[in-house]
């Protein structure tokens, strides 16, 4: 079984203070829509956030907030209470600031990082590892848990520590999954840019459907 997990924290800087998360998106809110889509594989979700009270009138008593056991520590922060927290062995990671997380990617990682049996399945998306969109073994966190001994707090740098397998992009192109999912809020540009890419799928969907 797999365990959903958004990492909901964040510079908002850039949005004026917005929550990414929690951005208007479809009739929804950007989480909103995440976790309808980690639902589609996920038996748990587990949103991190360390102002859960800005969470809860969105969400559904089913959903997990947890807060970092040590904050500060970026990205690595909330995956590591993640890690120490969830109920599987598996965990499919993603940032809140992804509105279009794929349900199809993430259990095409899964599978790929069960059957190799490698600590986490990443995809690699315009040459570059996406590890906010990817699945790790639990055992990841005594990795980080390590590095925050040592005082080393970057993403990249744990990629380093860990046994990792890519999924190519054009893997995931073969198998219908469109590499927008990498795609994160990191701006009011971004958000806008977002929002005009959900409008061209629903329309493609609209097409496609007479």
């Amino acid at each position: 079984m797999l365990s959903g997990v958004l990492l909901a924290g964040g510079d908002n800087r850039q949005m004026n203070g917005a929550v990414k998360a929690l951005l208007p998106f479809g009739g929804e809110t950007v989480i909103q829509k995440q976790i309808r889509e980690m639902q589609k594989l996920c038996s748990e979700i587990i949103v991190v956030t360390n102002e859960p009270m800005m969470f809860l009138p969105v969400l559904d008593r089913s959903i997990r907030i947890i807060t970092d056991y040590l904050p500060g520590k970026g990205p690595l922060g909330g995956m590591h209470a993640a890690f120490m927290l969830a109920k599987h062995d598996d965990l499919w990671i993603a940032g809140g600031n992804m509105p279009f997380i794929s349900a199809k990617a993430g259990r095409l990682l899964w599978e790929h990082r069960k059957y190799f049996s490698y600590d986490a399945a990443v995809p690699v998306i315009a040459g570059q590892p996406c590890p906010l969109h990817a699945v790790y073994h639990h055992s990841c966190g005594e990795v980080v848990a390590d590095m925050f001994a040592k005082g080393e707090t970057r993403l990249p740098d744990m990629l380093q520590k860990i046994a990792w397998g890519g999924v190519s992009e054009s893997f995931l192109n073969e198998q219908q999954v469109d590499s927008q999912f990498a795609f994160a809020i990191g701006s009011k540009d971004d958000y806008t840019l977002a929002l005009q890419m959900a409008a061209r799928q629903e329309r493609t969907r609209d097409t496609a459907g007479t």
